[in-house]
């Protein structure tokens, strides 16, 4: 039991980890590291860093569910890093660091809410056939 606790406790670690990772690196990057000058300060807090805060309180309380729902908002970076990876030779490096902190945190919340949710028996409930 307790190897189970630590290993779900390491996920959310993890998980956190590439949250938080991400929360301080895309202001950063889009704000100092490689600026776009057509794009405003507010548009890249509203549209590069708002969608992240929606997870911000459950991810902090340790929800498992929105470990799980906070890979939906995952898909936006995901789609943003591979696409600058492909067609931005000058910011790759940076669609790489995006890339590996959008990884940790969709693997690590994935064993995490997956691990805690059955730890809290919050699983799906199986019908009896008919």
């Amino acid at each position: 039991m307790k190897a189970e606790a630590s290993r779900t406790r390491l996920m959310r670690h993890l998980a956190l980890a590439g949250y938080l990772g991400l929360l301080l690196y895309v202001p950063l990057w889009q704000l100092w590291l490689a600026p776009h000058p057509g794009l405003s300060t507010g548009f890249v807090l509203a549209f590069g860093l708002g969608p992240l805060l929606l997870p911000l309180k459950g991810m902090l309380k340790g929800n498992p569910y929105t470990y799980a729902w906070a890979n939906f908002i995952l898909m936006l970076y995901l789609a943003h890093g591979l696409t600058l990876l492909w067609t931005n030779p000058e910011e790759r490096l940076l669609a790489a660091m995006e890339l590996l902190l959008v990884a940790l945190m969709f693997i690590g919340s994935v064993f995490y809410a997956r691990w805690r949710g059955k730890e809290l028996d919050l699983g799906l409930k199986r019908t009896q056939p008919r």
